[in-house]
């Protein structure tokens, strides 16, 4: 293991969250949201909320730190950073990089946050109403490979092909995030339980997914405060020890054309390695999972390339008993995720993830000691994090 490592160095010692929204359905503007969660995550720490001296976002972030720093009066900021790329890949990343910051000394209060108003701005889930395209766009659109569910589908297509895996496998993925949904009075989905019967009969957004197999679009926003681990101790939440983070991409993910040599993956293979070795466990050693949900397949081949099944074991793991708090083999998306709890680019998988290390979840896995998050299958660049009890 390498000594240049942030592997128990830092915490998470805040979360704060907005209420979340069906898009388009708060009453408040993004930047107000965001502001909202930075303050609910300074509070939940016991900090003051000038205390922070360093942001960082991911995916294109409207609400900027200069315009936060302004708006809290914060005297003071040494460190302002956001993770390259779209989707959710930069979830991880982005509080791995707070992370670095304190580590190596650009602040000492670093917060990693994401506000986002679909109903506001444009939405995710659709094609680019346009009279032109240009660049990614240009090589797909023509051809009617428009939305993100056209253009992740063909590479589970492809996977399920492959290996033989069934849509149960997918429906069970699906069925886990709305059965934890229904314990957390903050999802967006709660109180609507989904069956096999309703799965089954959901119209096809495009094969593989089913209605439910694609993610939520909300309005909302999400935030969470990383200091030192000696900080960490002397405040007033149980700290969220971030044991190892990773992020990258595979070769020739960013291939426009549809064309990378291997097609069918999540982009996870070279990240999944770092990210145990760094931490100095396996995939057995993991309690409970939040893992990023864009679209069902995405989260399936994810947590293969993980280590958590073989590719010709999906059938058999792939289950509702397996992945059901608080006894299945391996607790999934424990808040409903970004199918049922909310789509918060998947911070809202962070703010579980520490939930569940303080044993505080809606649906608390018992005796946890290792909590893990991967953000952003299929996109380019991905990050995955694992979170600890205990330092190292």
């Amino acid at each position: 293991m390498s000594e240049r490592t942030i592997r128990g160095k830092t915490a998470i010692v805040g979360i704060g969250e907005t209420t979340y929204y069906k898009h388009g359905q708060t009453p408040d503007p993004e930047f107000k949201m965001g502001l909202e969660a930075v303050l609910l995550a300074a509070e939940d720490a016991g900090i003051d909320v000038r205390e922070i001296d360093g942001f960082a976002s991911y995916s294109n972030e409207r609400s900027t730190p200069e315009r936060i720093a302004t708006a809290l009066g914060i005297p003071h900021y040494g460190f302002s950073n956001m993770f390259w790329g779209g989707g959710g890949g930069g979830g991880s990343g982005a509080v791995a990089n707070a992370a670095a910051a304190v580590a190596a000394g650009y602040a000492e209060v670093v917060v990693a946050y994401r506000s986002l108003a679909q109903g506001q701005f444009s939405r995710f889930g659709q094609g680019a109403q346009t009279s032109h395209v240009t660049g990614e766009m240009a090589f797909s659109a023509p051809y009617g490979l428009m939305s993100p569910a056209q253009r992740f589908a063909m590479r589970v297509q492809r996977f399920m092909h492959d290996h033989g895996v069934k849509q149960e496998a997918l429906r069970a993925i699906s069925l886990t995030s709305y059965a934890h949904a229904q314990n957390n009075p903050r999802a967006v989905m709660h109180g609507r339980d989904l069956t096999n019967e309703i799965y089954d009969n959901s119209r096809w957004i495009v094969e593989p997914f089913h209605l439910f197999d694609c993610c939520m679009e909300n309005d909302g926003a999400a935030a969470v405060i990383v200091t030192s681990v000696e900080r960490a101790r002397t405040l007033k939440q149980k700290p969220a020890y971030i044991l190892a983070a990773a992020q990258g991409s595979f070769l020739r993910q960013g291939s426009w054309a549809h064309n990378a040599p291997d097609y069918a993956t999540s982009n996870f293979k070279t990240v999944a390695p770092k990210l145990f070795e760094m931490a100095g466990i396996g995939p057995k050693d993991v309690d409970v999972l939040q893992s990023y949900e864009n679209f069902t397949g995405c989260v399936l081949i994810s947590m293969v390339e993980h280590g958590f099944c073989e590719p010709d074991e999906c059938n058999d793991f792939f289950t509702i008993e397996n992945f059901r708090a608080p006894d299945g083999i391996l607790p999934l998306n424990t808040s409903g995720g970004n199918l049922a709890e909310c789509y918060m680019h998947g911070l809202e998988l962070i703010t579980e993830a520490v939930r569940q290390i303080r044993g505080t979840s809606p649906n608390q896995v018992s005796d946890v000691e290792i909590s893990m998050v991967t953000s952003g299958p299929m996109v380019q660049p991905v990050s995955s994090m694992i979170l600890a009890t205990e330092p190292v």
